[in-house]
């Protein structure tokens, strides 16, 4: 990814904060086949307090990936969407395309069984909490067998990055009621109606403003 000073993302609680909302990620390795991606479920590590992630993969991704051997790339996707250049007024103007996103790249370690039980729990309760009656994964007609036979068909890892590239495009490089604007546009009902993105640009002009309030 591309990076411009403008649209870099350093401040590490929110880079949690992405990684912790968007939780399904793309992992990419360079194998002698040429490159390979797959889509998993990662979430931070718990233990920790930087970007360090845990997820799994299915059997054999393992091998194809040459996961704990080679670098993998795993790119978080936050909010993003289409921008219009009607909502930027009457001046010439294109369209573009906001978006959040996180690259984490470094060689994972494998988990061993019982960390890799202990990730795929977390990822259960993690989205079956919510539910009204939820179906925890060592819950029955669950049993310890059905889970340790699931925990075998996988491969647990561990990420912590050496190398972090995450960018925050948001109109950034628009003054402030341009800005408010694209916001207004994105929120409303429409054929781009985006909240989310609206959202995460209202968080961005917050602290833009912020920042300029202490300069």
């Amino acid at each position: 990814m591309r990076q411009n000073p403008s649209f870099a993302m350093t401040d590490v609680t929110e880079l949690r904060r992405l990684v912790d909302l968007h939780p399904w990620a793309t992992i990419v390795s360079a194998t002698e086949q040429g490159l390979v991606a797959s889509h998993y479920v990662v979430l931070l590590d718990d233990d920790r307090d930087d970007l360090t992630i845990v997820g799994h993969v299915g059997k054999p991704d393992d091998l194809i990936h040459g996961l704990g051997t080679r670098e993998l790339l795993v790119v978080i996707q936050g909010p993003h969407g289409y921008v219009s250049p009607g909502w930027y007024g009457d001046v010439p103007a294109v369209p573009t395309w906001n978006f959040a996103a996180v690259h984490l790249s470094g060689v994972p370690e494998i988990l061993d069984a019982q960390e890799n039980l202990r990730v795929l729990d977390r990822v259960v309760a993690r989205f079956e909490s919510a539910m009204p009656e939820p179906r925890l994964m060592w819950e029955r007609p669950n049993d310890a067998a059905f889970v340790e036979r699931l925990e075998r068909g996988t491969v647990g890892f561990r990420l912590t990055p050496t190398r972090i590239v995450a960018k925050r495009k948001l109109s950034q490089n628009k003054p402030a009621d341009v800005v408010r604007a694209v916001i207004d546009g994105l929120a409303e009902e429409g054929p781009h109606h985006n909240p989310a993105l609206a959202a995460e640009m209202e968080r961005a002009l917050i602290a833009r403003a912020d920042a300029g309030s202490t300069a």
